[in-house]
């Protein structure tokens, strides 16, 4: 394999009289220029990104939104800096945060190795992110107020005995291991169902106000008394995540009482303004659950206690009015019997008076009616006997036999009609005639037919009749 080969002459290159640095010597020169224009510092504002501690340092870079894109500066914290720049931070309620706006001061620093422009940080504006915040926190306050949810959730009613307790935390935090411990050694029977959240850093405003809106939806299903939103203490900025107008508009929507135990002394964050109650500590938000329900519980035992003396005075008082009763009426019966003893004695005499002549009167009177009684029967037998022989000749009178013996007869045509006219006969009609000793047949030849003389008073029966 061949190479081409070169030529090279030995004159000088010509640079034109112009200075050539070294990587190093531009770095240094690069640093030295940085000094004097910014005379020993400048300030910078924009939001942490990316923040890393590494060992006694922190590294992060400050980000802003521009019209041509994102710009980016790395800023290094080293140790000396950073110890006489936590106090400060300390005083404030601050701790450098993702996301967290400041406005810090250092001087610019061209990095060789790396081949980059960073800020060595020197201090830092406490009051910029201060007031960032209040801005921030001012301008969701107007928005809930102009929507009328700040008192929302305060309307909610709060139930007497909240035993059935939903909590949105985070299930690492001393915040919750505190809020369940102080339940549990209440005594009471509470019952939570805890949905489980960050509570700070990127994204803890939309997962918190997801744990909010998990929990409401079972409040709405009936299965929670309450809703307890709970962290420890931290830094302000990171309290800050609790001024999300997101989380504010959930709890303001929850169909039942929100309480906040968020871990801060002394701000009260937007979320405690919408909020039913809101508490310090988690600690103490626990302690206004068992409060209200040792209420209920000693308000329950005083009215049973009152049920009870109430019922005693009444059963009392009922049984002293039935002896009196008792007594009474023992007294009125034993007078009424005295009394019935009373009048039965004289009774019993009067009717030993009485009733001998009594007896005596109805003796006389049974032997009058029966002197009476044997008169009038041979009487009444005389008259009887009188009617029954007028009735015996009536019968006789009207008894066919008795009419055959004295020589009538009995005449029946053929269809064994009794004859009573010659009218009713014809030539050739065939006749049966009954006597007393026997009966004949006979045909009728002739007829003739006499006129009837007009009756005249009673007459005698016709035995053909």
């Amino acid at each position: 394999m061949s190479q081409p080969a070169f030529e090279f002459d030995d004159a000088e290159p010509d640079d034109g009289g112009e200075l050539t640095y070294s990587v190093c010597e531009l770095a240094e020169a690069i640093n030295d220029q940085f000094r004097r224009g910014f005379r020993g510092g400048l300030w910078v504002r924009g939001e942490i990104n990316g923040l890393q501690h590494r060992g006694p340092h922190t590294y992060f870079s400050l980000v802003e939104d521009g019209d041509d894109g994102k710009g980016v500066l790395r800023v290094q914290l080293f140790a000396p800096a950073k110890r006489r720049l936590t106090p400060i931070l300390k005083r404030a309620n601050l701790e450098l945060r993702d996301g967290m706006k400041v406005r810090i001061r250092g001087v610019l620093d061209y990095w060789a190795q790396g081949g980059s422009v960073g800020l060595k940080m020197a201090e830092i504006d406490p009051r910029y992110t201060l007031g960032d915040i209040a801005q921030s926190r001012d301008e969701v306050m107007r928005r809930l107020v102009a929507s009328g949810l700040i008192d929302l959730n305060k309307r909610r009613p709060m139930s007497p005995i909240p035993l059935r307790v939903g909590v949105a935390t985070s299930v690492d935090s001393a915040a919750w291991a505190d809020f369940r411990s102080e339940l549990s050694a209440s005594g009471f029977a509470f019952e939570l169902t805890v949905a489980d959240t960050r509570v700070q850093g990127d994204g803890a405003d939309r997962m918190v106000a997801g744990a909010i809106g998990t929990l409401a939806r079972g409040a709405r299903e009936g299965v929670l008394d309450v809703i307890v939103v709970i962290r420890g203490g931290g830094a302000r900025n990171e309290l800050a995540v609790f001024d999300s107008a997101r989380i504010a508009q959930t709890i303001a929507a929850a169909p039942i009482p929100v309480l906040t135990g968020l871990g801060h002394e002394t701000d009260r964050s937007i979320a405690d303004e919408v909020a039913h109650t809101a508490l310090k500590t988690p600690t103490a938000c626990a302690g206004a659950l068992i409060e209200r329900v040792a209420a209920y519980t000693v308000g329950v035992e005083a009215a049973f206690e009152a049920i009870v003396r109430r019922s005693l005075a009444t059963t009392d008082g009922a049984e002293r009015r039935l002896h009196d009763t008792a007594r009474r009426i023992a007294g009125r019966a034993n007078a009424a019997v005295e009394r019935a003893d009373e009048r039965l004695t004289m009774r019993q005499a009067r009717l030993a008076t009485l009733v001998p002549a009594a007896l005596d009167r109805s003796t006389a009177r049974l032997a009058a009616a029966a002197v009476r009684l044997g008169e009038r029967s041979t009487s009444i037998t005389e008259r009887e006997r009188s009617r029954l022989d007028l009735f015996a000749a009536r019968v006789d009178a009207v008894d066919p036999g008795v009419q055959l013996a004295r020589g009538w007869t009995i005449t029946r045509n053929a269809d064994g009609e009794i004859v009573r006219s010659a009218a009713d006969l014809s030539p050739g009609d065939a006749l049966t005639t009954d006597f007393l000793d026997g009966r004949s047949t006979s045909v009728i030849d002739t007829v003739n037919l006499h006129p009837v003389p007009a009756p005249s008073g009673d007459t005698e029966s016709d035995p053909n009749r």
